[in-house]
């Protein structure tokens, strides 16, 4: 039983789009979708800084561009499930069919440019924390004003709001916390701070015309698979504020007997966290294009009749 997944923003580095680009017809394609979302995708996937893929404006784009383009390079794959962490779930949309890949798009700029714009008002961030009690750590950041806004299972939790918080997280974390880790992402996502983005995001996806998921869609709202298309877009419109319940969703994983976990490039974060949560899960992380031809032997080995 075979799961897609997609990572969120944080995953993205300067020129991971480059070995992509080098298959026959991705060049062509990445430009297209750049020329309908006005954002040129082939230079900030490859010449970009790393100051420069961290706007959120940015960022987001490009890791949806990036997931379609990978998981299309594995050729006809049929999942028996999908996911996405955080603005991975707009790419698990396009996998089930909920979106097309230029509506996709399009989604996720309007999304990057609204985080954007509500990430502006107040300088805040997002660090993980490294180990300790789920359960002692959320009361910890709640009492440092912080907000647990990814709990990601395997023992990581994000901790997200002002710079000033973060700070004093630094100096005062949760018994039994190993390290905090600064995120690159320019803002305090899935928190109040972004409650001016959703009303921007839900104008958007007035425009657009959702199927229903063709494979089980795993929402990281709750874990719940969602089966309309009109709700698992309401669903990614509010989840911009909301937090993200990744252990959630490999709870739901665990239950629908997957046995292989595949995640579309950039990736590695959430087979890191597959690999913790999930024993005898086999995970495989799409990376460069090298990774590809391994990727279809797990899915061949794994895919359910």
């Amino acid at each position: 039983m075979l799961v897609l997944v997609a990572p969120g923003q944080g995953a993205q580095t300067p020129g991971f789009l480059t070995p992509w680009l080098e298959l026959p017809g991705a060049a062509d394609r990445v430009a297209a979708w750049s020329d309908a979302i006005g954002l040129d995708l082939v230079h900030y996937g490859t010449q970009a800084d790393a100051d420069a893929i961290r706007d959120t404006a940015v960022a987001q784009p490009l890791l949806v561009a990036a997931g379609i383009l990978s998981a299309a390079a594995l050729g006809d794959v049929a999942p028996d499930a999908v996911a996405g962490h955080s603005v991975g779930e707009i790419t698990a949309a396009a996998f089930a069919g909920v979106l097309g890949d230029t509506a996709a798009l399009t989604l996720v700029r309007r999304r990057g440019l609204a985080m954007a714009e509500a990430a502006a008002v107040t300088e805040t961030g997002m660090s993980a924390l490294l180990g300790g009690d789920p359960e002692v750590s959320v009361a910890h950041l709640e009492k440092l004003g912080l907000t647990p806004a990814n709990v990601n299972g395997a023992g990581q939790i994000v901790a997200a709001g002002t710079m000033e918080q973060l700070a004093a997280l630094n100096e005062d974390k949760p018994e039994g916390v190993r390290k905090v880790v600064p995120l690159k992402v320019a803002g305090a996502f899935h928190t109040h701070h972004m409650a001016p983005a959703v009303d921007r995001l839900a104008e958007a996806a007035k425009a657009l015309e959702p199927g229903d998921p063709k494979v089980t869609y795993v929402s990281n709202k709750d874990g719940r698979a969602v089966t309309s298309g009109a709700e698992v877009v309401e669903r990614l419109v509010g989840q911009v504020a909301n937090p993200v319940r990744w252990d959630l969703c490999m709870e739901t994983f665990q239950e629908l007997g997957a046995t292989a976990l595949v995640e579309v490039c950039p990736g590695g974060t959430l087979t890191g966290l597959a690999k913790r949560a999930l024993p005898g899960v086999r995970t495989l992380a799409l990376k460069t294009p090298d990774d590809l031809d391994k990727a279809r032997e797990l899915i061949t080995e794994h895919a359910s009749a």
